[in-house]
């Protein structure tokens, strides 16, 4: 395949993208028009419309529990790709994953230390 081939099928692909999302556009505002309503903007919570302001302070506990959270969720987003080459390189990539892990520990000890997991 040729370069200018390529060329002309990217430039087929993005001016059906780009046709298919402006197509996309004018559908919406032909069928999807809103009708104007007093409480639409309003935060509710199962349908009925609190009386408190949404934009209330959270307890700083609750973010030492997001940081662990988040970082345990990088671990579980890491661990799959590590699993898939596992085979290929062996000790080194157990090695390396161990290292991650034992990093990532050390964090929940800190986390632990300072008291990020104590009950409210």
């Amino acid at each position: 395949m040729s370069t200018l081939l390529q060329y002309i099928l990217l430039l087929g692909i993005l001016a059906s993208t780009v046709g298919f999302l402006v197509t996309i556009f004018l559908l919406r505002q032909k069928i999807g028009a809103t009708r104007p309503e007093v409480n639409k903007d309003l935060p509710a919570e199962s349908g009925i419309v609190n009386e408190v302001p949404a934009w209330l302070r959270y307890h700083f506990h609750y973010y030492g529990i997001a940081l662990l959270f988040m970082a345990f969720d990088m671990e579980m987003a890491f661990m799959y790709p590590w699993a898939v080459v596992y085979k290929n390189f062996g000790l080194i990539a157990l090695l390396d994953m161990g290292a991650f892990l034992a990093i990532l520990f050390l964090g929940l000890l800190y986390g632990w230390s300072q008291g990020a997991i104590k009950r409210l």
